[in-house]
């Protein structure tokens, strides 16, 4: 199940140091409802309303699965060989070739403006939810607010908290449709809420970013995520060329770049 393995673009958040910095550690454990009220505060300081405050916030209690998964990871010490082995499957190289037949208008559309080809962005998207079937079903407010409070990252999860809550307010999602991966990813390719508002984009023009349901935003977004950092069109992905450093930078687990590498590199000889 892909959805367990969550590092995605969160991937800057999880490989971080362990220990939260000083500001965050003044800003994490102890009595949990005071820590509640003071974070509300410092989120309405951030210009979030008090009805986005409310209604994601009202009643949410830390979750203690988030925290035995936070400290549980471990699928990375595989080698490449066996990760990628049970990762590029036949299921998901035949599900991919199908998928970018289905939406080769959109892939066409996507390449001509971002420069990221089809392969990259189906491997990337088969590798997180199996093409958008396993997203996750945890409350991302609730996770974030887990990770938040507890001191071993706070500061890196208040952030994100805040970012979840600036999505809400600006209407993309209600909080009860934000489900996701344990550590607060989001959509069918796994986005933290910072990533999903600095790369999120309405492709299709329907007037929200919606990466849960909306494959052409999905697909859009981890185009934009990929050019944002310095995607060279037409360039090589493998490792040891141009674009392999930007698929570190979706993934910094270096047996899961290498599989998002290997991954696309299949799916492109399936299109030929």
């Amino acid at each position: 199940m892909v959805a367990a393995l969550m590092l995605t673009p969160a991937s800057a958040v999880l490989a971080a140091p362990l220990g939260a910095s000083a500001a965050g550690a003044a800003s994490c454990g102890g009595d949990y409802r005071t820590w509640l009220a003071n974070f509300e505060r410092d989120a309405a300081a951030a210009g979030i309303s008090q009805r986005t405050i409310q209604s994601s916030l009202r009643g949410v209690t830390p979750d203690p699965r988030v925290l035995a998964l936070d400290h549980g990871q471990g699928v990375f010490r595989q080698s490449f060989a066996q990760f990628s082995g049970r990762m590029v499957n036949a299921y998901r190289l035949r599900r991919g070739a199908e998928l970018m037949r289905r939406y080769r208008p959109v892939f066409n559309r996507i390449e001509q403006r971002y420069g990221v080809p089809a392969p990259v962005i189906t491997a990337i998207w088969g590798l997180e939810t199996d093409f958008g079937a396993v997203t996750g079903k945890f409350p991302t407010i609730r996770s974030l607010v887990t990770l938040a409070f507890n001191c071993r990252r706070a500061a890196e999860f208040r952030g994100e908290l805040i970012d979840a809550l600036r999505i809400v307010d600006r209407g993309d999602m209600a909080p009860s449709q934000m489900h996701g991966a344990w550590a607060g990813e989001i959509g069918q390719t796994q986005f933290l809420p910072s990533s999903y508002l600095k790369f999120a984009v309405d492709f299709d023009g329907r007037g929200r970013r919606d990466l849960i349901r909306d494959v052409p935003d999905v697909l859009a977004s981890t185009a934009n995520y990929l050019k944002s950092y310095g995607w060279q069109r037409g360039a090589g992905w493998n490792p040891g060329q141009p674009n392999f450093a930007v698929i570190q930078q979706w993934n910094k687990a270096d047996v899961y770049s290498r599989t998002i590498a290997y991954f696309a590199t299949r799916l492109a000889q399936e299109q030929h």
